[in-house]
């Protein structure tokens, strides 16, 4: 039986051997994940029967079986999770998948050098995420009081005879909406350089709209942020007083971690991504 191999991450060697490795069950179900020593460098991975997980098979299930879907990802989000708390790791994506153990291994002595930089930058750090969401009812309220351009525009159609007037004050509730989205926009890019100064770096995601966060503020703002453990409580603090200091204008904010640093970390020699080829 041919075996491909799926790779869940990669951990500094000597922080694997002082560190036990834990039982747990693979991305099949069936056998257990083990470590793979590259010098310095170890991959946690586990084997997949290449009949049953063909580049073919995932795409079907992918495409057609949610299910499998939601409980493969699941089982690969929990796994990177359960490791980062006793390793420094480099997580893979989803179904990174290597067609034998030669080609992973060649992969990571390929890029050696830069998974050992990674590693130095990601350790004594988390990832962590800032979701800002707004409730434009209450902010609008303020724009249309507040705002410098609606009251230049309400001064200056007050100067116009009354039936122009009637015609301008119509148009005036776009230009709020207008203002209320510059607004959400400024006041979340604020916050999110104000982070800055608690993070090593910071970047921003795409904003998630309501079918997904389930939610009935809109998110204005979807940032992760690499933090020093020494920052984190800070960090926290800081969005807290923003929670504190803005709830009565419409602001809400929703941080979570500490998370696998997907979003700082990266692997030239990564394998199938769902999308491509498996090695």
């Amino acid at each position: 039986m041919a075996n491909f191999t799926y790779l869940y991450g990669l951990v500094p060697t000597k922080e694997a051997e002082n560190q036990s490795f834990p039982s747990m069950k693979g991305f099949d179900g069936q056998t257990e994940p083990f470590t793979i020593v590259i010098q310095d460098i170890t991959a946690i991975v586990s084997l997949l029967d290449s009949k049953q997980y063909s580049e073919e098979i995932i795409q079907d299930k992918i495409n057609q079986d949610m299910e499998w879907l939601q409980e493969k990802a699941f089982h690969h989000h929990e796994t990177v999770i359960n490791l980062a708390k006793l390793y420094t790791i480099v997580p893979m994506k989803f179904c990174t998948i290597y067609q034998n153990q030669e080609r992973l291994i060649e992969a990571i002595r390929s890029t050696r050098e830069r998974i050992a930089a990674t590693f130095k930058a990601l350790s004594g750090n988390e990832e962590w995420n800032l979701k800002i969401y707004c409730e434009d009812s209450q902010l609008k309220k303020h724009v249309s009081e507040k705002n410098p351009v609606i009251e230049a525009k309400k001064a200056e159609i007050s100067g116009l005879p009354k039936g122009r007037q009637f015609f301008e004050l119509k148009k005036i509730d776009k230009l709020i909406d207008s203002e209320l989205e510059k607004e959400k926009h400024r006041v979340s890019k604020s916050i999110h350089h104000q982070l800055k100064h608690f993070v090593i770096q910071g970047n921003v995601k795409r904003n998630w709209n309501k079918d997904v966060t389930g939610r009935r503020e809109n998110m204005t703002w979807n940032g992760v942020y690499l933090v020093s453990e020494k920052n984190v409580e800070p960090f926290l603090k800081q969005i807290k007083q923003y929670e504190d200091n803005m709830l009565g204008l419409g602001w809400r904010f929703e941080a979570s971690g500490p998370w696998p640093a997907y979003h700082f970390s990266s692997f030239i020699g990564e394998g199938n991504h769902v999308d491509k080829r498996i090695n």
